[in-house]
């Protein structure tokens, strides 16, 4: 299902929405104007659902900027869209498959095999963490290794560390994601292959990086346990395909399925999510799946204007769109969302790095933009500078929590918000320093900041959905395809030759000068 315009940039309210960010670019405006101007702006520009709450009040916008840009998500179809989503409609368009990953955290999911599996992952999960279920020689497992990349490391990577306070500290997690040996063997250095358990995470079972470690912690296990039967003690495997897994040694019993209708990126929810509920219990983990599903509700069905992912979506689409920005920057304020940059990296940028619309046309303004950050007070000490001062003009989403979940640390706490706060006020505000120009700070730097009670699974399952249904607004304004991701795999299929006429001195593989000069001096090199 398409849009209802071809482009966002045919509608009226793209035309309005263009003449009127012209006003925030006059060199005597200044954002904090807009604060003298309306006593009452905190409160016309924030939203809540629940335990989060959404100021969006330090944008270069007024409420008739608001209004346009809401006018933008009714003439491009969004409502329509959304409800074709969570319809189960095939709004994957390339590959002719709906996307239905809000439907694994959906209780009242029609799909048995939905629930089927949640069960299994809850008597695996207990069985492990009260230690009935041991390794060959009969001791209890106390570490675990996931064996995944991209959307079967990041996000449950990212979701176990920042739920490491819920976590009972008899298990310890451990993720490789790179090909690069040093990353398994640095790993299994300090590991017992008697005390292991490897999670094979991988959909199609054939993903380079993951099936060669996965052969490489196999070999490790052998060499210790001198017994193939130890492989159905020590691996369960998540894929859709069963035959290769099967065939690879894992029993039958320790599969879990993750179906086709989820994306990668978005397959946190399902079995694939087994890490996070080793770590932290099914009890959080189907707390986790709540606050989703929470999310997803207020997505379907609050009014565009009080809709939390679509008024973030439609600010990223209005600064790509207008100021030419052309990255976004996500500050958490908390240590332990260091790896949530990252996991919205791939969230957004195999989205929305999209160049045609969903009917192979050339899409008609720019789409997705660079995602970045690090935990604060970190960049406060690193690439805050060019935030402040620097040339590029780049919003910035703060991510803060009103209570931290150390005991005891309640001072530490204010200090960590009194810097985010501080910050998001220093990039509206500046500071003028006549006579000393490189002392001054432009300031009407545009932020937004997420504040939520307490980090929690319910309120992380809340925050991950917000962004999910984001980028998803974003893609249907833009009218791409934001569930497929065809560049990644023309790496892939290009790697097979190289390694070959790397492996083989008589390759016939014809490539460009640079790369068999590449491929030639590694042969060099590796002869001396």
């Amino acid at each position: 299902m398409s849009s209802l315009m071809s482009s966002p940039t045919q509608t009226t309210a793209w035309k309005q929405l263009q003449k009127l960010s012209e006003e925030f670019k006059r060199e005597d405006f200044c954002l904090s104007d807009l604060f003298h101007a309306a006593d009452d702006r905190f409160e016309l520009f924030t939203l809540a659902h629940e335990n989060l709450l959404l100021d969006y009040s330090k944008n270069l916008l007024t409420e008739k900027g608001i209004g346009k840009l809401i006018k933008l998500a009714e003439d491009c179809g969004v409502p329509a869209v959304i409800e074709a989503m969570f319809n189960g409609e095939r709004i994957n368009h390339s590959e002719d498959r709906p996307a239905l990953h809000v439907g694994l955290r959906d209780p009242e999911c029609q799909n048995p095999a939905v629930s089927d599996t949640l069960g299994r992952m809850e008597t695996f999960v207990d069985a492990i963490r009260r230690g009935e279920w041991t390794g060959y020689t009969g001791k209890r497992i106390v570490d675990v290794v996931n064996l995944g990349i991209g959307g079967s490391d990041l996000g449950p990577a990212m979701v176990t560390e920042a739920l490491g306070d819920f976590a009972n500290g008899e298990l310890e997690l451990h993720f490789v994601s790179n090909v690069d040996p040093v990353h398994l063997e640095s790993t299994l250095a300090v590991l017992d292959p008697a005390t292991t358990l490897f999670i094979i995470a991988s959909k199609s079972f054939t993903t380079l990086e993951t099936y060669q470690n996965a052969n490489t912690a196999r070999e490790w296990l052998l060499q210790r346990a001198q017994n193939n039967a130890a492989i159905g003690r020590h691996f369960i495997a998540i894929t859709d395909n069963r035959a290769a897994a099967e065939e690879f040694g894992i029993d039958p019993a320790n599969l879990y399925p993750v179906w086709d209708w989820v994306g990668g990126r978005y397959s946190l929810w399902s079995a694939i999510g087994m890490p996070v509920a080793l770590a932290i219990g099914m009890a959080n983990f189907r707390a986790l799946l709540s606050g989703a599903h929470a999310m997803d509700r207020h997505f379907r069905e609050a009014d565009l204007q009080q809709n939390m992912p679509v008024i973030m979506a439609l600010l990223s689409i209005y600064y790509r769109g207008f100021f030419d920005a052309h990255s976004t920057a996500i500050v958490p304020y908390s240590q332990r969302l260091n790896l949530l940059p990252p996991y919205l990296q791939q969230l957004s940028m195999e989205s929305l790095g999209k160049r045609v619309d969903v009917m192979g046309k050339p899409v008609a303004t720019h789409t997705g933009e660079v995602i970045w950050g690090t935990a604060g007070t970190n960049g406060q000490h690193s690439y805050f500078q060019l935030l402040h001062q620097g040339t590029n003009f780049i919003p910035v989403d703060f991510i803060a929590f009103a209570r931290t979940t150390a005991v005891g640390k309640e001072l530490a706490q204010r200090h960590l918000l009194a810097n985010c706060f501080s910050q998001s006020l220093a990039l509206m505000q500046g500071r003028d320093e006549p006579g000393a120009p490189h002392k001054h700070v432009p300031g009407n730097k545009p932020s937004n900041t997420l504040l939520i009670s307490e980090l929690n699974p319910y309120n992380l399952g809340s925050l991950i959905a917000l962004y999910e249904h984001k980028v998803f607004v974003q893609s249907v304004i833009w009218d791409i395809n934001a569930f497929d991701q065809w560049g990644v795999e023309l790496g892939k299929l290009l790697s097979r030759d190289v390694f070959a006429s790397l492996a083989n001195d008589n390759s016939d593989h014809a490539f460009d000068d640079s790369t068999c000069g590449l491929i030639e001096f590694v042969k060099q090199w590796n002869q001396q």
